[in-house]
């Protein structure tokens, strides 16, 4: 446990303890201090703390300092999503309260339980029996059913996206993210910018609770049983269709093992109990009372054009010296294999 004010992350202001602890025993039942807070390390663009206290460990999750984009690292809208799931069959963790006070530590934060889970970051999950490893990829199938069955309304997120057109708003962003990044020319991500919008599936009035970045190590399991604990970093979550998350989750399938990227393209899944693509969205459509999915391709090949986009940005700011160059270069160079995969998809 490292002192609370020896943080040497240039991108986030120490936390005041005393202020902190003072303001915490005033909105959050029980608590007393003192406390200290230890950064968890990761790429989390909202920086996250543990917490110690006299009262116990709890995590913190803030708003980084300084000016930001309007409508980026919306903790707020975090709090909100999490607290409205509390009493659905999503996991999520217990949270306590909103701070929207910049002065207390000098950005918004909420806090929230510590939930003592492991975390998983390789989706062949090494060290494990078969029978694990199928269990916690139904277990995963379970939590994104359950997310996706979601009352919005009963829960009071009706208004938490706007419902709709979720892909043209979707690919007219990512395609928008893109040119902003773009630094040569990419034939297959022309391709992908053109195919896209000529070939969106009707969606059919379909609109739940997205989680928008729903895998492998954004859920924290249960250490002795393959139960997850509760789905984490809701900061991409918001109203939109169903299938981009299930096409997210399942893209890792179709993906190698290169650098950052730990795929299962090329592992022999059958011999691990790792389930196939069929059998995964099979399992999900059992959950949800559908018969199949339509269109399919076409959710996956977004999902790669997504992610594509992304780490063109990610490519972009590591040339510009705005990102941690040995990751961040190695994950651009992703983009066109990403793209060639999509346009694959197109014909397959």
């Amino acid at each position: 446990m490292s002192d609370n004010n020896s943080s040497t992350n240039s991108a986030t202001k120490p936390i005041d303890a005393v202020i902190l602890a003072a303001y915490l025993e005033k909105h959050v039942s029980g608590f007393s201090g003192p406390l200290v807070t230890e950064k968890f390390a990761g790429g989390q663009s909202n920086p996250t703390f543990l917490v110690t206290a006299n009262s116990g460990k709890y995590v913190l999750r803030r708003k980084p300092p300084g000016e930001l984009l309007k409508s980026a690292h919306a903790v707020d809208r975090e709090f909100r999503v999490i607290a409205a799931l509390a009493n659905t069959d999503v996991p999520v963790a217990k949270v306590y309260h909103l701070c929207e006070d910049d002065n207390v530590i000098g950005s918004m934060f909420y806090i929230m339980e510590y939930i003592d889970g492991e975390v998983y970051w390789d989706p062949s999950l090494p060290g494990m029996n078969n029978s694990t490893r199928k269990a916690m990829y139904s277990e995963m199938n379970r939590v994104l059913a359950s997310l996706h069955s979601v009352d919005v309304s009963a829960v009071g997120l009706s208004d938490y996206g706007r419902p709709g057109n979720y892909f043209e708003r979707q690919i007219g962003r990512w395609t928008k993210q893109y040119r902003a990044a773009e630094l040569e020319h990419i034939e297959t991500m022309e391709t992908l910018i053109n195919w896209l919008p000529e070939n969106m599936p009707v969606d059919g009035g379909q609109v739940s609770l997205v989680h928008g970045d729903f895998r492998l190590d954004n859920m924290m399991f249960h250490r002795e049983k393959p139960e997850v604990l509760a789905l984490v970093d809701w900061e991409l979550s918001t109203l939109g269709h169903p299938y981009s998350d299930l096409a997210y989750q399942c893209m890792p399938l179709r993906l190698g093992r290169t650098g950052k990227i730990l795929g299962l393209d090329g592992v022999d899944r059958q011999s691990l109990g790792i389930p196939t693509e069929k059998e995964y969205v099979a399992e999900y459509c059992r959950r949800m009372g559908i018969d199949n999915i339509p269109h399919w391709n076409f959710y996956l090949i977004f999902n790669f054009f997504r992610f594509a986009s992304i780490l063109q940005g990610v490519k972009k700011r590591a040339l510009d010296g705005n990102a941690s160059s040995a990751d961040a270069t190695a994950m651009g160079e992703l983009v066109k294999p990403l793209a060639q995969k999509a346009v694959e998809l197109i014909n397959e």
